[in-house]
């Protein structure tokens, strides 16, 4: 059986918008929402949430296998503020592994706890070239000396609270999404490119009238980049779980943008052997281009499943990224095979 096609079009527009969506973790409310709206266009689906917030959505099938899983999470790294400094501006406290550095200068907006939205800038705390000289290109990128300076009348810790601004407010990074030439560059596409090639084969898969030859349970996790996401939320019926995640670019690894890889250990250990060769031999049969690899800086809502005791096999996939957890850069044809490799696995064949 061929998989179904994929439709491309869809498919870069469905991830623009979702990169477009502020989510950092602990703030991911709008793009669950957001991939809860889309997916409630498949009557196969029975979506539900759980108390954490996450989504769950299952497609329920006759089998007497017993169900599988996929997750990816929706959240990203980000920040909030720490503390409202005397001049009026914040300093932050980092969500994830946000690198200081790739976001420098960048424009960000502040989410207050009421919801309301304030434009501003990060910048290092002596950022005029005209004023420290030398002393700005030698300042430390770190927790300590950047700051956001906020689009707004403010040079005291009072006018900043007085725009509604408190400790703890949602700090969002803009994301520069840009695709050209079969590139998508963007912050956040860890893990939003992966959401968005569940979205999509399930989307080919249902418009082509294809069914999973078992029952499967979709976990679009909120909190994946603090190391919990899928700690809950998978039934304990599942006896298979893939976690579906970006694959590691750069000096040193096999990944590459243009292949889906298959991870077989990361900074957890090792994953599932069997399953993993259960894949392999999936991606080899419909001829999806891919590659195994290490990752030693990594982990996954697999992973974190595993350590909550979730007794299953677990496999993780994904499309090379590039540059992870700064600017990061993607192919449609890493991407493509990944939502192949997703169908092959859901029908079986």
């Amino acid at each position: 059986m061929s998989l179904p096609k994929i439709d491309k079009t869809y498919f870069t527009s469905f991830l623009a918008d979702l990169l477009n969506i502020p989510s950092p973790t602990g703030f991911a409310e709008p793009a669950v929402a957001f991939v809860e709206k889309e997916l409630s266009k498949y009557k196969q689906l029975k979506l539900s949430r759980t108390r954490k917030g996450a989504l769950v959505a299952k497609w329920e099938v006759k089998s007497d296998l017993p169900p599988v899983a996929l997750t990816a999470h929706v959240d990203t790294l980000g920040a909030v503020v720490k503390e409202i400094k005397s001049n009026g501006r914040l300093r932050l406290s980092k969500v994830g592994g946000i690198q200081w550095p790739s976001v420098e200068t960048e424009g960000v907006w502040v989410v207050t706890s009421k919801g309301e939205k304030i434009r501003g800038s990060v910048l290092i705390d002596k950022a005029s070239g005209h004023i420290y000289g030398a002393a700005g290109s030698e300042t430390p990128r770190n927790d300590e000396h950047m700051e956001v300076r906020l689009d707004a009348r403010t040079a005291s810790d009072k006018e900043t609270r007085e725009l509604g601004i408190n400790v703890g407010d949602c700090v969002a990074f803009d994301t520069r999404t840009e695709v050209t030439n079969g590139f998508i560059r963007s912050r956040f596409l860890d893990d939003k490119a992966c959401v968005a090639n569940l979205v999509a084969a399930i989307k080919s898969m249902a418009e082509a009238g294809q069914s999973p030859v078992r029952s499967v349970y979709f976990h679009i996790s909120n909190y994946e980049e603090v190391g919990h996401g899928a700690a809950a939320g998978i039934p304990s019926e599942v006896a298979e779980l893939i976690s579906v995640d970006m694959a590691v670019v750069g000096e040193g690894q096999a990944s590459d943008e243009f292949h889906a890889t298959l991870c077989t250990k990361d900074g957890g250990g090792p994953y599932h052997f069997e399953l993993n060769n259960k894949m392999r031999t999936l991606a080899e049969k419909h001829n999806i281009p891919y590659k195994t690899d290490v990752y030693t800086f990594y982990g996954s809502d697999g992973e974190a499943f595993w350590r909550a005791g979730g007794d299953v096999a677990l496999s993780l996939i994904g499309p090379g990224i590039d540059a992870s957890h700064n600017y990061e850069r993607a192919h449609m044809d890493g991407l493509n095979a990944t939502t192949n490799w997703i169908m092959a696995y859901l029908l079986g064949d």
